[in-house]
């Protein structure tokens, strides 16, 4: 119906429901379909009915005589007639007309053109991704709604981008070659009205924008054995299988029907980058030293139920995600540990695979969650020749460096190859270690063992054989004594 209606019956129109009702007439068309498709009430549909009767009958009353209700074409009579009924818009009735509209006055996509119910229902809600903002809501959240018993339906959706919408995608700038920053996005969840729902792909999906069919993300392979693939559920991109002007875009969604209920909605958004979030991050996700030495004291506080008391807590300054020194400390604000993660990574890693689990609790962490650490920050710049530091009970800190150096550090002499001692044993230097204490004895591991086997076997023959003649023992001399033999 509106889409035959003229300049001045658009005009009408768009002036009941108070819209601007200046521009071309593509402009007018554009505006009355997307007052249709989204906010159409009984008034707005009364007040179309009665436009398109009125152009009818004074079409009527300028070819026959003044009998116009009598005399009205078929085609109007077969639409009027199923509103008369109180049924549904027969698809018959629109084929005629030759509008490639479906469905011109329901919620709902799919052909069915149902009036819109006396009492609103709660509507179903996409959670924010942090990747996309978005900039207009195209089609709200419609259930799909299956058109008879079939495993496989079909959903037709037809809509129009106004100019300022087609000069944003235009002008903004490509993240890579042949995609922009600004895009059209198609979003799919279960319709499901109690809290936000998380993008989810009915089985069987396909996308096909105007006449060709849009690319939707794969699975991602299991390598656990007898654990089905997961298939990642994004935004799917139609920006550039559509019209960038003021011509209708058809898509159609192909769903499979299995019992479960889907709604999908149309948003204008544009597409940020890990870079820009960890910007904004830092702009306003710091927390102040001060207040992150006052988390630190909290956590270490005294408590008098517990029978142990925590002086300290280690902190360590390597990212658990690459093994790396943090850069940008960050944690979630609603994690209990005080340990970070670098967030260049983090954001980059969900860029790619969006899970937003922390990987020190692994319990959710959300982007709007996420602080930069402004006391570990500090730390880092400060103390560069640690990887790892402890919090104590006052909010201080210190590097933890002992066990390491105590490691490469010798706690003996050094044992000195090619020693001229015979039992293998280093003499002792006169007086005490550097802590007054005796240095231990050090055993030569360079001589053979089989060497001391050897003087014991002789030792025992000697005390077995009294009468037999005493072996010479050798006689050892001072460092730099010759034998006067």
């Amino acid at each position: 119906m509106v889409m035959s209606f003229r300049v001045s019956d658009l005009q009408m129109l768009l002036g009941f429901v108070g819209r601007s009702k200046s521009g071309l007439k593509h402009e007018l068309v554009t505006r009355a379909l997307q007052l249709v498709q989204f906010d159409c009430s009984p008034e707005v549909f009364k007040k179309i009915k009665e436009l398109y009767e009125t152009r009818y009958a004074k079409k009527s009353s300028e070819v026959t005589q003044p009998q116009p209700q009598q005399h009205r074409s078929p085609e109007a009579l077969s639409i009027h007639s199923s509103y008369d009924r109180g049924s549904t818009v027969a698809r018959t009735s629109i084929s005629t007309t030759n509008i490639d509209y479906p469905a011109l006055y329901g919620k709902y996509l799919n052909g069915l053109g149902r009036l819109p119910p006396k009492v609103a229902k709660p509507e179903v809600r996409l959670v924010k991704l942090p990747f996309y903002t978005t900039l207009d809501e195209l089609l709200k959240p419609t259930e799909l709604v299956p058109q008879n018993n079939e495993k496989l339906q079909e959903s037709p959706c037809i809509f129009a981008l106004t100019p300022r919408q087609v000069e944003l995608i235009r002008n903004s700038r490509e993240l890579q070659p042949g995609v922009k920053s600004v895009q059209v996005v198609l979003r799919i969840c279960y319709t499901d009205t109690s809290s936000p729902q998380e993008d989810q792909y009915p089985p069987n999906i396909a996308v096909k924008v105007n006449h060709s069919y849009c690319s939707v993300p794969g699975y991602y392979p299991s390598n656990k054995p007898g654990v089905e693939p997961k298939r990642p559920c994004r935004p799917i991109n139609l920006t550039h299988l559509m019209y960038l002007s003021a011509a209708t875009n058809r898509i159609t969604v192909t769903w499979g029907n299995y019992g479960k209920s889907y709604s999908v909605g149309l948003y204008l958004v544009r597409q940020m980058t890990s870079a820009e979030l960890l910007q904004r991050l830092k702009t306003i996700g710091i927390k102040h030293p001060e207040l992150c030495k006052a988390l630190v004291k909290e956590k270490l506080r005294l408590d008098p139920d517990s029978e142990i008391a925590t002086t300290g807590v280690r902190v360590s300054l390597i990212c658990p995600l690459v093994k790396m020194r943090l850069s940008v400390p960050c944690r979630a604000e609603t994690c209990a540990h005080l340990q970070c993660f670098d967030a260049v990574f983090y954001l980059q890693m969900n860029e790619k695979k969006p899970t937003w689990m922390c990987p020190v609790c692994d319990k959710p962490a959300p982007y709007d969650q996420l602080i930069i650490d402004g006391l570990l920050s500090k730390i880092l710049t400060e103390c560069e020749d640690a990887d790892e530091i402890e919090y104590l009970v006052d909010g201080s800190w210190c590097p933890i460096r002992a066990e390491k150096e105590r490691s490469c550090s010798p706690q003996c002499p050094i044992l000195v190859l090619g020693s001229s001692d015979v039992n293998g044993l280093l003499p002792t230097p006169n007086g005490n270690g550097e802590n007054g204490k005796a240095t231990a004895d050090v055993v030569d591991l360079t001589l053979d063992s089989s060497s001391s086997e050897e003087e014991e076997e002789e030792d025992e023959e000697e005390d077995d054989d009294d009468e037999g003649p005493q072996p010479k023992r050798r006689c050892s001399y001072e460092k730099g004594l010759v034998s006067a033999c």
